[in-house]
Order: structure tokens, then sequence, then C-alpha cells
């Protein structure tokens, strides 16, 4: 059994390599065969996949096979089979959906040579048992996504911004190199089950005077920033829509979201590193904020869904700095599935609407142009709305939760999550009162109803996806344990958040009373404009990048010209 799954971990990036040798060979005249040899061996290496997710499962808890592929040292762990799935699946989809899609582009056989290594890199990435490879892997997803990004190169926009995106992602290598140097010094291995063996039994390793593990860990979550669009490094994604559109989608199979991967693979050295933590939740609350108030300020699609899936990253990136890394992971690959969906299916997003003539089908819509009667509708009374939007969520999350867990409200990262998720399905309910509906009871019957299986659903499924991550009760435990901050801290953040969030839903729901948008030379339409500029012109951090490089380039040529050397 343990042969069997060691030539299958061997096989699962060795596949979609050797179809990127055999297409452009199989399709030399006949681009379609060529096509069709690359769909049908990512449908293998999907298979694959699917079989090793089976061994996992049969296997005792706990149980890592290590296998090699020349140089490459690769691990079948439940992380590793997790990712596995989640990218051969995407890759599937996003290969038979090109089929068509790129048929009559230039380089259509390269293009799925270049999917095919694209895959197996990020394969390689996800099973990588020593250091080297996963840094082999890490640096070669940014070469190979410079040249899909820019694999038209008839688009100067195209070229510019995988180079953009290139040098971004080269910077977030430094501190990745940087933290494999100080692991090899410090710990005289590259063997990652060996390192976090050896890290658990003694933390507290110097080099200079200096911890090591506190240090590496603040350099992965760096890393982790730089793939993952975080504030101030997240440029490179809303910009990367001229590339073509199956890119975009794949990008979500272990690119974009590669940030929640690398904290979930070196989870043992972040159990020793609060401080990288709680700054993963700084950073990753400010990304989600930002990106999701920038995906709202877009009039093209496809930058709508970039910045939607920065707002998304920065999510996944907090909950890491929660200590819910299984939970990160789960956010992974439901956001890269429902995301690469929507990618591919923005095409027809774009038809429909220019098909279209704009128009909302509401009721006056519909009495004018169609000659329907108005119907008679009511609103969801008030009280009713109030009382479901401050009752219903709590209870059904608190109790959906006390079920599963019972020590689940022991934990900070657990309660600010629940927070969260109370809420948006505030949010929800406290939105029901402007539906307008001919039967307002059994319009909010419905809503409960949907909400207690979405919530019941999820939180079976995500204790039970975290207890399959993380077996050891331990490690969990020593996880949560290391995102908390003092209670004072915790109390205040909670606090201060709850007052934004509150202020947030009536300034919205008081938007035209305040009179944001009212007459010109008004105190309150000059805020509005002020903010409709900062958020159109995209906080200006792309201008600021702008004014540096060309600032830079005019400074090297003084120095250029005083030095004589041009």
């Amino acid at each position: 059994m343990d042969q069997w799954v060691s030539w299958c971990l061997v096989v699962l990036p060795a596949l979609p390599v050797l179809s990127a040798i055999m297409a452009p060979l199989a399709g030399s005249g006949q681009q379609a065969r060529a096509a069709r040899l690359s769909v049908a061996m990512t449908a293998v290496t999907c298979v694959v996949s699917v079989a090793l997710l089976v061994a996992v499962l049969r296997a005792p808890q706990g149980d890592v096979t290590v296998a090699r592929l020349g140089p490459a040292a690769l691990m079948l762990d439940n992380l590793a089979v997790a990712m596995a799935v989640l990218v051969s699946a995407i890759s599937l989809v996003v290969h038979v959906y090109s089929v068509r899609y790129m048929a009559d582009e230039p380089g259509y056989v390269r293009f799925f040579a270049m999917l095919d290594l694209m895959t197996a890199v990020i394969l390689l990435m996800v099973t990588a048992a020593d250091l080297l490879t996963l840094l082999a892997a890490w640096f070669l997803i940014g070469v190979l996504l410079f040249f899909l990004l820019g694999f038209d190169t008839s688009r100067k926009a195209s070229g510019r911004y995988a180079l953009w995106t290139f040098l971004t992602y080269r910077v977030g290598d430094l501190p990745m190199v940087g933290a494999a140097l100080l692991l090899w010094h410090g710990y005289g291995t590259a063997e990652l089950s060996e390192l976090f063996a050896r890290i658990t039994a003694n933390p507290d390793v110097q080099l200079g005077g200096v911890a090591v593990v506190p240090l590496v860990a603040m350099l992965l979550a760096l890393a982790a920033f730089a793939r993952s669009a975080q504030f101030l490094l997240h440029t490179w994604l809303p910009y990367t829509m001229d590339g073509p559109t199956p890119v975009s989608a794949l990008m979500h199979a272990g690119i974009v979201n590669a940030g929640g991967f690398l904290f979930n693979r070196f989870a043992p050295v972040f159990v020793h590193a609060p401080d990288a933590l709680h700054l993963a939740f700084v950073v990753g609350l400010v990304t989600a904020l930002i990106g999701s108030a920038l995906m709202l300020t877009q009039n093209d699609v496809k930058k709508s869904l970039g910045y939607s899936t920065m707002g998304q990253m920065g999510f996944m990136i907090m909950e890491c700095g929660l200590g819910a890394f299984s939970l990160a992971v789960y956010h992974l690959i439901a956001h890269g599935l429902f995301k690469a969906t929507l990618f591919l299916n923005a095409g027809n997003v774009i038809g429909d609407s220019r098909r279209e003539d704009g128009v909302p089908p509401d009721d006056i819509y519909s009495f004018v142009v169609e000659r329907r009667p108005l119907r008679e509708v009511q609103k969801v009374p008030w009280l009713w709305a109030a009382l479901a939007t401050v009752l219903v969520p709590a209870l059904v999350l608190g109790l959906s939760h006390g079920m599963v867990a019972a020590d689940f409200f022991h934990k900070q990262g657990s309660v600010v999550l629940l927070f969260f998720g109370w809420v948006t399905g505030a949010q929800l309910f406290f939105s029901i009162h402007k539906m307008p509906s001919e039967s307002p009871l059994r319009t909010l019957t419905m809503v409960l109803l949907s909400f207690f299986i979405v919530v019941v659903g999820y939180t079976l499924i995500a204790h039970t996806f975290e207890n399959f991550l993380y077996p050891d009760a331990e490690l969990r435990d020593a996880i949560y344990a290391a995102a908390s901050i003092n209670v004072l801290a915790f109390d205040t953040l909670v606090v201060l958040v709850t007052v934004a969030l509150v202020g947030s839903w009536l300034a919205t729901f008081y938007t035209h009373s305040l009179e944001f948008g009212g007459k010109p030379g008004t105190r309150w339409n000059a805020i509005y404009l002020n903010l409709y500029a900062l958020f159109s012109r995209e906080f200006y951090v792309s201008y600021i990048y702008t004014q540096l490089a060309r600032g830079t380039l005019s400074a090297t040529k003084r120095v250029n010209i005083w030095l004589r050397w041009v």
C-alpha cells in the first residue's frame, strides 16, 4: 500500500510535466490534438489526486508519506492532499475552458504547455517535503505566471503588468529565502518533518544573539503577504486582469492564495511567534476592508473581481492571524472554486449586459413597459426585523458551534470569528426590513431557514475539516493560544470594531437624510466627493509607486552622468 501511495505521489506532479513535453510534439500541425492530450493528462492528474485523498482518509491519523522525484522530496499529508485536489480540479476546468476560448489565439499549443507546467509546479509546492523543493517551486510559480500573464505579446499593458507582478513576487521571495537560510543554519536540516520536530523540541535557538523562530515567522509572513496581495503589496493583482481569462481563474489554484498554504505548512513555527500572527491579523483586516471597498467602486468586471480576491485574501490572512489556520485553508478552497467560476463566466456577464437596456425590472418598469399591474407589497415590521437582526444570528451561531465544540468559546480567535459571523448575519437580516414582499412573514421565515441551514452546514464542515487538517488537538490549541492577546486589549478591540460597524450601518441607512450626495457646496457633499475620489483613485497607491519609480530612474540617470558611466 505504501509503495502504491509513493508511486502516485511521484506521478502527481510528473504527469503535467510529461503533458507539457508531449503536447507540443503531438500538436505540430494539429493544435486540437495537443489540447485534447493536455486535457486528458490533467484529468488523469485529477484522478490521481482523488485517489491519494482516499488513501489519506484510510490511513491512520497523522501518517505522512515521503517520496522522491529526482532531487525533489515530496510529502503527502492532509494539507498536501487537500491542496492537490483543489489545484488539479481547477486546472482541469481551466484546461477544458481554454480549448475553445484560446482557439483563435496565436501560440495555442504553447499556452497549454505553460498551463501544464504551472499545474506541475503548484503541485510540487504543496507536496514539497524539504526547504529546497519548496523554494524552487515558490520561485518557478512567479516565473511561469509572468509568461502566462504576458502571453499576448501584442498588448503592451499585459507585458507591463506581468513584469509588475514578477517584480512583486521577487520582492516576496527575498524573505522566503532568508527564512530558509535561517532555518537551515539554526536547526541543521532542510527536511520539513525533521525541522518541525527540532523546533518543537527547542524553539529558542539563536544565531548571533537573535532568536531564529520569531524572525523566521516574520519573514514567512512577509512572503505570504506579497504572494497573497496584501495591502501595499496588492497592486499587481487587480492590474493582471489584462491577461487571458483562464489565467485569472488558474491564479486561484494555489497562486494568489498560497499565503494561506504557507501559514499552514509552517504552523509549528508560528506557534512560537505570536507577534507574527498579530501582524497577520492587522494586515489581513486592513486588506479585507480596503479590498472589499475598492471592489464596489470598479466599473470593470474583471478588475472588480480582482479587488474582491484581494479582500478575500485579506480575510484568509486575518483568519491565520486569529489562529484559525484550518479555516483559512477551507476559505481558500471554497473561494478558489467560487472565484475561478466567476472569472470563467465574466465573458457571459459582459455579453448579457451589452444586450440589456440597463433598466432594472422593478414594479414601475413592469407597469410602464410590460403593462403588468402593480403588486401590493409590504415590508417586514420594524420590531420583527430588529429582533431577528440582533438575536437570531447570535443564537444560531452560538448553538451551532456549541454543539460541535464545547470549548470553542474559550478561544479569542473563535470569538472574533463568531463576531464577524454575527455581523454578517445581522447585516443580512437588517436588509430584510427594506425588502418589499407580498408576504413579509414568509420572506422572513425563508431567510431564517436558509440562514440556519447555511450556518449549521458550514459549522459542521468547518469543524470536521479542522479535525482532518490538524488531528493533534494540542497543536490546534497551541495555535489559538499563540494568536491570543491580553484580555483588556481584546475587549477594547471588540468594542471599537462594534462601534465602527454600527456607525457604518447607521451612516449607510441615513445616507439620504444626511445628504452625502446632496446639494453642491454642502459639507456632506464635499466629504462624499473626497471619499469618492480616494476610492476611485485606489488610495493613490499605484500613483505613489509610479512616482517613486520615475524618481528612482531620474536619480540613477543623474548619477550615471555624474560618474560618466554613460
